[in-house]
Protein backbone atom coordinates (compact mmCIF):
# COMPACT_ATOMS: atom_id res chain seq x y z
CA UNK A 1 0.00 0.00 0.00
CA UNK A 2 2.96 2.27 1.07
CA UNK A 3 4.50 1.50 -2.40
CA UNK A 4 1.28 2.44 -4.15
CA UNK A 5 0.61 6.00 -2.47
CA UNK A 6 4.68 6.54 -2.95
CA UNK A 7 3.75 6.01 -6.61
CA UNK A 8 1.40 8.10 -7.24
CA UNK A 9 2.72 11.97 -7.20
CA UNK A 10 4.69 10.29 -9.85
CA UNK A 11 2.24 8.65 -11.95
CA UNK A 12 0.33 12.19 -11.43
CA UNK A 13 3.63 13.70 -13.11
CA UNK A 14 3.48 11.33 -15.94
CA UNK A 15 0.15 12.42 -16.48
CA UNK A 16 0.54 15.74 -16.23
CA UNK A 17 3.83 15.73 -19.07
CA UNK A 18 1.58 13.77 -21.27
CA UNK A 19 -1.00 16.11 -21.12
CA UNK A 20 1.20 19.27 -21.84
CA UNK A 21 3.03 17.65 -24.49
CA UNK A 22 -0.28 17.42 -26.27
CA UNK A 23 -1.01 20.46 -25.49
CA UNK A 24 2.53 22.20 -27.43
CA UNK A 25 2.17 19.42 -30.36
CA UNK A 26 1.84 21.86 -33.37
CA UNK A 27 0.36 21.05 -36.97
CA UNK A 28 1.63 22.48 -39.55
CA UNK A 29 -0.35 21.64 -42.95
CA UNK A 30 -0.93 22.46 -46.52
CA UNK A 31 -4.27 22.17 -48.12
CA UNK A 32 -4.67 22.04 -51.78
CA UNK A 33 -8.07 23.11 -53.15
CA UNK A 34 -9.84 22.48 -56.51
CA UNK A 35 -11.03 26.29 -56.84
CA UNK A 36 -9.14 28.87 -58.24
CA UNK A 37 -7.47 32.27 -56.15
CA UNK A 38 -9.83 34.46 -55.81
CA UNK A 39 -13.16 32.68 -56.10
CA UNK A 40 -15.75 32.86 -53.45
CA UNK A 41 -15.85 29.15 -52.52
CA UNK A 42 -11.54 29.37 -51.82
CA UNK A 43 -12.01 32.59 -50.01
CA UNK A 44 -14.24 31.05 -47.74
CA UNK A 45 -11.98 27.95 -47.32
CA UNK A 46 -9.42 30.58 -46.32
CA UNK A 47 -11.17 32.44 -43.80
CA UNK A 48 -12.07 28.35 -42.20
CA UNK A 49 -8.25 27.75 -42.03
CA UNK A 50 -7.89 31.21 -40.32
CA UNK A 51 -10.75 29.98 -37.74
CA UNK A 52 -8.86 26.81 -37.15
CA UNK A 53 -5.37 27.89 -36.20
CA UNK A 54 -7.67 30.87 -33.83
CA UNK A 55 -9.61 28.52 -32.47
CA UNK A 56 -6.45 25.53 -31.64
CA UNK A 57 -4.26 28.50 -30.08
CA UNK A 58 -2.11 27.97 -33.13
CA UNK A 59 -1.53 24.36 -32.69
CA UNK A 60 -3.41 23.27 -36.35
CA UNK A 61 -2.14 25.56 -38.92
CA UNK A 62 -3.75 25.38 -42.33
CA UNK A 63 -1.84 26.96 -45.38
CA UNK A 64 -4.29 26.91 -48.03
CA UNK A 65 -3.50 26.45 -51.85
CA UNK A 66 -5.69 27.12 -54.81
CA UNK A 67 -5.70 24.73 -57.45
CA UNK A 68 -3.27 23.15 -59.19
CA UNK A 69 -0.38 24.77 -56.86
CA UNK A 70 1.23 21.39 -55.64
CA UNK A 71 -0.03 18.69 -58.20
CA UNK A 72 -3.06 19.06 -60.77
CA UNK A 73 -6.41 19.08 -59.32
CA UNK A 74 -7.05 15.59 -59.60
CA UNK A 75 -4.14 14.29 -58.82
CA UNK A 76 -4.51 15.73 -54.82
CA UNK A 77 -6.05 12.55 -53.34
CA UNK A 78 -2.70 10.96 -54.18
CA UNK A 79 -0.75 13.76 -52.90
CA UNK A 80 -2.56 13.55 -49.69
CA UNK A 81 -2.01 10.12 -49.09
CA UNK A 82 1.88 10.18 -49.89
CA UNK A 83 2.05 12.58 -47.50
CA UNK A 84 2.81 15.35 -50.29
CA UNK A 85 -0.32 17.46 -49.38
CA UNK A 86 -1.29 17.56 -45.29
CA UNK A 87 -5.15 17.54 -46.82
CA UNK A 88 -7.33 18.71 -49.55
CA UNK A 89 -10.74 19.98 -50.12
CA UNK A 90 -11.94 18.81 -53.64
CA UNK A 91 -14.40 17.25 -55.32
CA UNK A 92 -14.75 13.62 -54.83
CA UNK A 93 -15.38 12.48 -58.20
CA UNK A 94 -11.87 13.24 -59.53
CA UNK A 95 -11.13 9.98 -58.66
CA UNK A 96 -13.99 7.99 -60.22
CA UNK A 97 -11.15 6.02 -62.03
CA UNK A 98 -10.38 4.35 -58.89
CA UNK A 99 -13.53 3.13 -58.22
CA UNK A 100 -17.06 3.47 -59.68
CA UNK A 101 -17.85 3.94 -56.40
CA UNK A 102 -16.43 7.60 -56.38
CA UNK A 103 -17.91 8.74 -59.08
CA UNK A 104 -21.62 7.36 -57.61
CA UNK A 105 -21.05 9.07 -54.27
CA UNK A 106 -18.97 12.09 -55.50
CA UNK A 107 -22.12 12.98 -57.87
CA UNK A 108 -25.37 11.15 -56.99
CA UNK A 109 -26.70 12.96 -60.27
CA UNK A 110 -30.55 13.79 -59.64
CA UNK A 111 -30.56 12.44 -56.26
CA UNK A 112 -30.85 15.83 -54.10
CA UNK A 113 -32.87 18.95 -54.35
CA UNK A 114 -30.67 21.09 -51.86
CA UNK A 115 -27.33 20.72 -50.47
CA UNK A 116 -28.67 20.01 -47.02
CA UNK A 117 -30.11 16.90 -48.03
CA UNK A 118 -26.90 15.80 -49.13
CA UNK A 119 -25.07 17.25 -46.06
CA UNK A 120 -28.22 15.48 -44.13
CA UNK A 121 -26.83 12.01 -45.80
CA UNK A 122 -22.98 12.72 -44.54
CA UNK A 123 -23.65 13.84 -41.51
CA UNK A 124 -26.30 11.68 -40.18
CA UNK A 125 -27.20 8.95 -42.67
CA UNK A 126 -24.39 6.66 -42.75
CA UNK A 127 -22.14 8.96 -45.52
CA UNK A 128 -18.98 9.96 -43.49
CA UNK A 129 -18.56 6.50 -42.03
CA UNK A 130 -19.09 5.11 -46.21
CA UNK A 131 -16.20 7.70 -47.07
CA UNK A 132 -13.93 6.96 -44.76
CA UNK A 133 -14.22 2.93 -45.45
CA UNK A 134 -13.69 4.22 -49.07
CA UNK A 135 -10.87 6.53 -48.67
CA UNK A 136 -8.88 5.32 -45.66
CA UNK A 137 -7.28 2.49 -47.90
CA UNK A 138 -5.55 5.14 -49.80
CA UNK A 139 -4.57 6.84 -46.92
CA UNK A 140 -7.00 9.59 -46.22
CA UNK A 141 -9.32 10.50 -43.64
CA UNK A 142 -12.55 11.89 -44.43
CA UNK A 143 -13.18 14.68 -42.10
CA UNK A 144 -16.42 16.23 -43.85
CA UNK A 145 -18.36 17.50 -46.95
CA UNK A 146 -19.26 20.20 -48.01
CA UNK A 147 -21.03 22.19 -51.15
CA UNK A 148 -21.26 24.84 -54.12
CA UNK A 149 -24.55 24.27 -53.76
CA UNK A 150 -27.05 22.41 -56.63
CA UNK A 151 -25.96 23.26 -60.41
CA UNK A 152 -28.82 25.41 -62.01
CA UNK A 153 -29.62 24.32 -65.81
CA UNK A 154 -28.68 26.54 -68.51
CA UNK A 155 -30.88 26.92 -71.47
CA UNK A 156 -32.49 28.39 -74.54
CA UNK A 157 -35.56 26.95 -75.10
CA UNK A 158 -38.30 26.55 -72.32
CA UNK A 159 -37.72 23.26 -70.28
CA UNK A 160 -40.47 22.69 -67.34
CA UNK A 161 -40.27 19.08 -67.19
CA UNK A 162 -38.60 15.89 -68.41
CA UNK A 163 -40.50 15.26 -71.69
CA UNK A 164 -39.15 18.81 -72.29
CA UNK A 165 -35.57 16.96 -72.58
CA UNK A 166 -36.87 14.53 -75.58
CA UNK A 167 -34.25 15.34 -78.12
CA UNK A 168 -32.61 18.12 -76.63
CA UNK A 169 -28.97 19.16 -77.83
CA UNK A 170 -27.10 19.98 -74.55
CA UNK A 171 -23.30 20.10 -72.84
CA UNK A 172 -22.82 17.37 -70.32
CA UNK A 173 -19.67 16.31 -68.79
CA UNK A 174 -18.45 12.46 -69.89
CA UNK A 175 -19.58 10.10 -67.17
CA UNK A 176 -22.70 9.63 -64.76
CA UNK A 177 -24.31 13.01 -65.82
CA UNK A 178 -24.07 12.55 -69.48
CA UNK A 179 -25.29 8.69 -69.42
CA UNK A 180 -28.37 9.87 -67.41
CA UNK A 181 -28.93 12.80 -69.86
CA UNK A 182 -29.05 10.25 -72.66
CA UNK A 183 -31.19 8.20 -70.52
CA UNK A 184 -33.95 10.79 -69.83
CA UNK A 185 -34.13 11.14 -73.54
CA UNK A 186 -31.64 14.37 -74.32
CA UNK A 187 -28.75 14.42 -77.16
CA UNK A 188 -25.26 15.35 -74.83
CA UNK A 189 -22.40 16.18 -76.20
CA UNK A 190 -18.83 16.65 -74.19
CA UNK A 191 -17.74 20.25 -74.65
CA UNK A 192 -15.10 22.06 -72.70
CA UNK A 193 -16.52 24.63 -70.11
CA UNK A 194 -14.79 27.05 -72.55
CA UNK A 195 -16.54 26.31 -75.71
CA UNK A 196 -20.22 26.56 -74.13
CA UNK A 197 -21.29 30.12 -74.05
CA UNK A 198 -20.30 30.18 -78.26
CA UNK A 199 -21.80 27.35 -78.29
CA UNK A 200 -25.02 28.30 -76.98
CA UNK A 201 -24.51 31.39 -79.03
CA UNK A 202 -24.29 29.47 -82.12
CA UNK A 203 -27.47 26.80 -81.65
CA UNK A 204 -24.67 24.33 -81.32
CA UNK A 205 -26.71 23.18 -78.63
CA UNK A 206 -29.24 24.19 -77.09
CA UNK A 207 -28.73 23.67 -73.21
CA UNK A 208 -25.91 23.06 -70.66
CA UNK A 209 -25.01 21.66 -67.49
CA UNK A 210 -22.66 23.89 -66.64
CA UNK A 211 -22.48 25.64 -62.86
CA UNK A 212 -24.80 27.49 -60.10
CA UNK A 213 -26.40 30.31 -61.35
CA UNK A 214 -24.64 33.38 -60.11
CA UNK A 215 -21.72 31.87 -61.61
CA UNK A 216 -24.11 31.36 -65.09
CA UNK A 217 -25.26 34.95 -64.52
CA UNK A 218 -22.35 36.51 -63.88
CA UNK A 219 -20.64 35.11 -67.36
CA UNK A 220 -23.74 36.10 -69.44
CA UNK A 221 -24.82 32.78 -70.00
CA UNK A 222 -28.28 34.37 -69.36
CA UNK A 223 -28.07 37.08 -72.19
CA UNK A 224 -28.61 34.07 -74.74
CA UNK A 225 -30.26 31.30 -72.83
CA UNK A 226 -32.86 32.93 -71.25
CA UNK A 227 -34.73 30.14 -69.90
CA UNK A 228 -32.77 28.52 -67.32
CA UNK A 229 -34.14 26.36 -65.07
CA UNK A 230 -33.72 26.83 -61.17
CA UNK A 231 -33.36 25.69 -58.80
CA UNK A 232 -31.70 22.77 -60.52
CA UNK A 233 -32.66 19.47 -60.46
CA UNK A 234 -29.54 17.35 -61.62
CA UNK A 235 -26.06 18.08 -60.04
CA UNK A 236 -24.68 18.76 -57.10
CA UNK A 237 -20.79 17.54 -56.60
CA UNK A 238 -19.78 16.32 -52.84
CA UNK A 239 -16.89 18.26 -52.27
CA UNK A 240 -14.72 16.53 -49.41
CA UNK A 241 -12.49 17.48 -46.82
CA UNK A 242 -9.82 14.92 -45.91
CA UNK A 243 -6.90 15.14 -44.59
CA UNK A 244 -3.89 12.65 -44.67
CA UNK A 245 -4.86 9.35 -42.17
CA UNK A 246 -1.43 8.97 -40.50
CA UNK A 247 -1.70 12.93 -39.62
CA UNK A 248 -5.42 11.98 -38.15
CA UNK A 249 -4.42 9.20 -36.33
CA UNK A 250 -1.51 11.02 -34.95
CA UNK A 251 -3.46 13.88 -33.54
CA UNK A 252 -4.99 14.72 -30.31
CA UNK A 253 -8.78 13.96 -29.53
CA UNK A 254 -9.96 17.81 -29.33
CA UNK A 255 -7.68 18.74 -32.55
CA UNK A 256 -9.59 16.13 -34.38
CA UNK A 257 -13.08 17.49 -33.13
CA UNK A 258 -12.21 20.96 -33.66
CA UNK A 259 -11.77 20.00 -37.40
CA UNK A 260 -15.29 18.01 -37.69
CA UNK A 261 -16.89 20.83 -36.10
CA UNK A 262 -15.21 23.50 -38.01
CA UNK A 263 -15.99 21.68 -41.66
CA UNK A 264 -19.56 21.48 -40.64
CA UNK A 265 -19.43 25.28 -40.12
CA UNK A 266 -17.85 26.12 -43.06
CA UNK A 267 -20.39 24.16 -44.86
CA UNK A 268 -22.79 25.84 -43.85
CA UNK A 269 -20.96 29.14 -44.34
CA UNK A 270 -19.97 28.03 -48.31
CA UNK A 271 -23.84 26.70 -48.69
CA UNK A 272 -26.19 29.70 -47.45
CA UNK A 273 -23.28 32.50 -48.76
CA UNK A 274 -22.98 30.91 -52.44
CA UNK A 275 -27.23 30.45 -52.34
CA UNK A 276 -27.47 34.03 -51.22
CA UNK A 277 -25.18 34.99 -54.16
CA UNK A 278 -27.51 33.01 -56.54
CA UNK A 279 -30.68 34.49 -55.19
CA UNK A 280 -29.31 38.13 -56.12
CA UNK A 281 -28.61 36.74 -59.46
CA UNK A 282 -32.32 35.49 -60.07
CA UNK A 283 -33.94 38.50 -58.80
CA UNK A 284 -31.48 40.36 -61.14
CA UNK A 285 -32.04 38.03 -63.93
CA UNK A 286 -36.08 38.53 -63.76
CA UNK A 287 -35.90 42.21 -63.91
CA UNK A 288 -33.74 41.76 -67.52
CA UNK A 289 -36.79 39.54 -68.60
CA UNK A 290 -35.52 35.83 -68.35
CA UNK A 291 -37.57 33.12 -67.74
CA UNK A 292 -36.95 30.95 -64.70
CA UNK A 293 -38.30 27.49 -64.50
CA UNK A 294 -38.54 25.82 -61.30
CA UNK A 295 -39.70 21.73 -61.95
CA UNK A 296 -42.21 20.52 -59.88
CA UNK A 297 -41.73 17.88 -57.12
CA UNK A 298 -42.85 15.15 -59.66
CA UNK A 299 -41.10 16.25 -62.43
CA UNK A 300 -38.03 16.22 -60.28
CA UNK A 301 -39.08 12.11 -58.94
CA UNK A 302 -39.47 11.50 -62.80
CA UNK A 303 -35.89 12.57 -63.69
CA UNK A 304 -34.54 10.92 -60.33
CA UNK A 305 -36.55 7.53 -61.08
CA UNK A 306 -34.37 7.83 -64.36
CA UNK A 307 -31.36 7.92 -62.47
CA UNK A 308 -31.77 5.54 -60.13
CA UNK A 309 -31.50 3.07 -63.15
CA UNK A 310 -28.50 4.31 -63.85
CA UNK A 311 -27.19 4.41 -60.50
CA UNK A 312 -28.14 0.75 -60.40
CA UNK A 313 -25.51 -0.13 -63.09
CA UNK A 314 -22.81 1.65 -61.50
CA UNK A 315 -23.77 -0.12 -58.84
CA UNK A 316 -22.81 -3.57 -60.35
CA UNK A 317 -19.20 -1.89 -61.69
CA UNK A 318 -17.13 -2.85 -58.41
CA UNK A 319 -18.35 -4.05 -54.46
CA UNK A 320 -17.85 -0.76 -53.61
CA UNK A 321 -20.22 1.00 -55.82
CA UNK A 322 -22.87 -1.68 -54.49
CA UNK A 323 -22.30 -0.58 -51.19
CA UNK A 324 -22.72 3.40 -51.83
CA UNK A 325 -25.97 2.21 -53.98
CA UNK A 326 -27.94 0.55 -51.29
CA UNK A 327 -26.59 3.19 -48.44
CA UNK A 328 -27.90 5.89 -51.35
CA UNK A 329 -31.47 4.25 -51.90
CA UNK A 330 -31.69 2.99 -48.21
CA UNK A 331 -31.22 6.73 -46.78
CA UNK A 332 -33.04 8.48 -49.83
CA UNK A 333 -36.33 5.69 -49.45
CA UNK A 334 -36.64 6.11 -45.44
CA UNK A 335 -36.70 9.86 -45.80
CA UNK A 336 -39.33 10.03 -48.42
CA UNK A 337 -37.40 10.86 -51.23
CA UNK A 338 -37.59 7.67 -53.61
CA UNK A 339 -40.50 5.07 -53.79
Amino acid sequence: MNRLIASLPGIGLGVMMAFSAQADERYDLKFQSSDPAGNPTFIIEQEWAAKVAAASGGRLNIEMLPVDSVVKYNETHDAVGAGILGGHITATGYISGKDPAFALIGNTVGAWSSPYEMLRYVNYGGGRELMNELLNPYGLHFIGATSGGLEAFVSSVPLDGVADLKGLKMRAPEGLVQEVFAAAGAAPVNLPGSEVFTSLDKKVIDAADYTVFSANHAAGMHDIARHPVYPGFHSMPLIEVSINKKTWDSMPEDLQNLLEMSVNHMALDMTSQLFMKDLEAVADARKQGVTIHDWSQEERAKFRAIAKQRWAQVAGRSANAKKVYDSLTGYMTAQGLLK
